[in-house]
């Protein structure tokens, strides 16, 4: 009976925080653009100046943490392969260093990866360097992520 009700305040939280996310987002967001992104190659778009906002408008709920904190992506490395894109990235602005960093490099990782194009995401190792000590421990055993130097492939 316990599990039942922790399981239906779980649902219910999660569905006010996706409905308060999809809301922050339609506030900043051009629709048409990021449903125009959204349907465009990434292959055709590697290395444009449309490849990160098509990435941004393929982001679920993290999307609103990103534009609501001043933070975003940034590419490192994008490698085709015949499975799907294998890219590296990084966090930009306020994203760095946030409390809240390793959430959102999850969010980022699985929003992601669930695109039929994208293979695996990964993140610089470049990034951990930006949290202090405490926080490099919690996002190495916790995180979901992983890190790699942006130079190896």
């Amino acid at each position: 009976m316990d599990d039942d009700l922790v399981a239906k305040y779980a649902a219910e939280a999660k569905a006010a925080m996706d409905a308060e996310a999809a809301r922050r987002i339609a506030e900043t967001a051009n629709v048409e653009e990021d449903h125009r992104l959204r349907n465009m190659a990434l292959r055709d778009l590697v290395g444009s100046e449309h490849f990160v906002p098509a990435l941004v408008a393929r982001l679920g709920a993290v999307r609103a943490a990103l534009d609501g904190h001043g933070g975003g992506i940034a590419v490192t490395s994008a490698h085709q392969t015949e499975a799907g894109l294998d890219m590296v990235l990084d966090l930009t602005g306020a994203c760095l260093s946030c409390g809240a960093a390793p959430g959102t490099l999850e969010g980022v990782k699985t929003d992601l990866e669930a695109d039929e194009e994208i293979l695996r995401i990964r993140f610089s190792s470049a990034l951990l360097e930006t949290f202090d000590e405490l926080g490099r421990e919690f996002i190495l055993a916790h995180g979901n992520v992983e890190f790699v130097d942006p130079a190896s492939p």
